[in-house]
């Protein structure tokens, strides 16, 4: 309809004519004197409007996102409560088998002799009658016949000088003697007085040596000392074995042979250590029951040989004796510290039917300090001796 506006070429032939074209509601007419463009594609065109609009510049902006989520707190133990009055009320206590103090298992162990002496004194009158009973309570209690007699005795000295006339001033009294007792068999193990420390470890089949052993490396390691472990208890079965499982417990290395002599075994152990400054050297052997000579000379050839590797070792002579087996555990002693010469001892399985009074026993006939007691299978339940503690738990 608009094409009266185009201006024809001269001398051109004219077009066959062809229906023009209608605009659509969207185009918009060309102005007179303009040759209109070629049609844009449809997804180009723009309305009228669209082409003489100025159409301001658009701003992006930016996405809304969502508040962060702060993290959970990490659980933590409860805070302390205070009283009013401003004591400190300690959290909640883990379950039972781990809130048991060190003190409330040596009770638990102790406390088949702990009985029958407590009760001696619960509205009990100072006379022969008492005397006789709690006689009978230490001797039941393993602490032996010397042991009970010199504790009878220094006690009535004290209730006589002191004019003691109530039951528990008797039994304070009681505390005190078995005190002086007991006190010289607690002796701190030294660290550090030779490198290495060369410790030997003695006693008879059954009483713990070796798990005792694996304890021990645990204990001196969380005193940072690197400890070297010789199999040298070549005669029970799978007792090599058995050293090497804790040995990988506390990645400690252990020296073994598949049937090597237990002195030479040994003496390779103390080599080694001293080639790797290692700390603490320690050697198990072969359990030995006292009545067995020949060897218990085998330990004294143990001990003959390491002299050799090190000058002055083995430094510590330890004997690990059960706490169950009562005035037996007092034959031990005095026989190995014969062939032997014991620095100290170690009293396992105290947690059983162990009545305790030994150490007593010991303190007066034997008095080799007593460095370790074990309550228990787990590591932390083999603890330094201490003398007030033990009476204590005697007498709870």
């Amino acid at each position: 309809m608009f094409s009266f506006f185009k201006k024809k070429p001269k001398d051109t032939p004219a077009a066959p004519q062809e229906a023009a074209p209608q605009p659509s509601a969207q185009e918009a007419p060309v102005a007179p004197g303009v040759e209109p463009s070629a049609p844009a594609p449809a997804e180009q065109k723009q309305s009228w409007l669209n082409l003489f609009k100025k159409e301001s510049p658009t701003i992006p902006v930016p996405p809304v996102l969502p508040e962060p989520v702060p993290a959970p707190a990490p659980e933590s133990a409860p805070s302390p409560v205070m009283e009013p009055e401003g004591e400190i009320v300690p959290p909640p206590p883990p379950p039972a088998e781990q809130k048991r103090s060190w003190m409330q298992r040596l009770k638990a162990g102790l406390s088949k002799t702990s009985s029958n002496l407590t009760t001696l004194f619960v509205g009990a009158k100072i006379d022969d009658d008492l005397y006789e009973e709690l006689e009978s309570a230490l001797l039941v209690s393993d602490a032996g016949v010397e042991a009970t007699q010199f504790i009878l005795d220094t006690l009535k000295k004290q209730v006589k000088a002191e004019k003691l006339t109530e039951a528990e001033q008797v039994k304070a009294a009681l505390r005190t003697v078995l005190l002086e007792i007991l006190s010289p068999l607690q002796k701190p193990f030294v660290l550090g007085r030779h490198q290495p420390l060369v410790m030997m470890i003695a006693g008879v089949n059954g009483a713990g040596k070796t798990t005792t052993i694996g304890k021990l490396a645990k204990h001196l390691q969380a005193h940072h000392q690197s400890v070297l472990l010789a199999a040298g208890d070549t005669f029970r079965a799978a007792a090599r074995e058995q050293l090497t499982i804790w040995g990988e417990r506390n990645n400690v290395t252990v020296i073994a042979q598949e049937s090597g002599d237990p002195a030479a075994v040994a003496f390779d152990a103390v080599q080694s250590a001293k080639a790797r400054n290692l700390n603490v050297v320690m050697v198990d052997t072969a359990g030995r029951l006292p009545t067995q000579l020949h060897l218990m000379e085998e330990l004294k050839k143990v001990k003959r040989v390491i002299a050799k590797g090190m000058e002055g070792a083995p430094h510590e002579i330890l004997l690990v004796i059960d706490g169950n087996t009562g005035q037996n555990a007092l034959a031990q002693v005095k026989a190995f510290d014969d062939a032997l010469q014991l620095t100290g001892i170690v009293v396992t399985k105290l947690d059983g039917t162990a009545k305790g009074g030994v150490l007593a026993a010991i303190a007066k006939t034997r008095p080799v300090p007593v460095y370790f007691i074990g309550v228990g299978e787990k590591i932390e339940d083999l603890q330094p001796f201490n003398a007030e503690e033990f009476v204590d738990a005697l007498l709870s």
